[in-house]
């Protein structure tokens, strides 16, 4: 969708990354931890498999993040100084 000449961009919103990425992780572990309380059938256990991978994914995500943010605005930093970047 093609913006209007005479409107600029908005800014990016600032979020905390990390909070939505734990806040994501948390509802992972109490999924699993009640469909470990309620039990499953024989044929239904992979739930438990995809909870657990979602909690881990999360887990892995908060570790991330803030390393991530580090790199892009240390990235930003050279851009705005006018020095080539260092790899």
């Amino acid at each position: 969708m093609p913006t209007h000449p005479g409107r600029p961009q908005p800014e990016p919103l600032k979020t905390n990354d990390v909070l939505i990425a734990a806040g994501g992780t948390a509802i992972w572990l109490v999924a699993l931890v009640v469909l470990l309380v309620v039990g499953l059938p024989a044929d239904q256990r992979w739930w438990l498999w995809v909870c657990a991978t979602g909690a881990a994914i999360g887990v892995f995500a908060c570790l991330y993040i803030p390393r991530l943010q580090r790199k892009r605005a240390d990235d930003e930093a050279v851009a705005g100084s006018g020095a080539p970047p260092v790899s």
